[in-house]
């Protein structure tokens, strides 16, 4: 995981429609970037939900709202319209932003050892630094947590 206090490094990923989005795109804002590990299961959809819910509150603070997961463009543009999510979901399918940022690790799924993206948030400030990084969190819980860091 990467430390509060650094440059978030830059990155340029497709969006949905498979439009390339960098973070560098969103200087000027403080952005919340949220790993997730696969679209339309249970925690993932109910942490997109809390951020759609929260989407006007967060924008209205200047900040704007990046999920990257390593599913592809089609599911992410599915995922999008079945729960109308209002903010930006980037397609990692070759891992390299997610190993950037050091979130693919050994996970105990129902006690089988697998590789995957482990659940984590950070806020990024206007300027592009890390200003909070929070590791393993409570999909339910993230998004009124970033809400009030901002």
């Amino acid at each position: 995981m990467l430390e509060t206090g650094i440059q978030a490094p830059d990155f340029t990923l497709p969006d949905k429609d498979g439009k390339n989005v960098s973070l560098s795109d969103f200087r000027g804002k403080k952005v919340i970037l949220y790993f997730y590990s696969k679209d339309n299961t249970a925690g993932c959809t109910a942490q997109a939900q809390g951020f759609a819910s929260l989407n006007d509150q967060i924008n209205s603070k200047n900040a704007v709202i990046v999920g990257i997961s390593k599913d592809s463009s089609a599911s992410h543009l599915k995922f999008s319209e079945k729960y109308s999510l209002p903010f930006v979901l980037l397609s990692d399918t070759q891992l390299d932003v997610i190993k950037l940022y050091d979130f693919w690790k050994e996970k105990n799924n129902y006690g089988k050892m697998t590789m995957g993206v482990v659940r984590t948030t950070y806020l990024i400030d206007e300027n592009g630094m890390i200003i909070n990084a929070l590791g393993k969190v409570k999909a339910a819980d993230n998004p009124r947590q970033m809400l009030e860091l901002l």
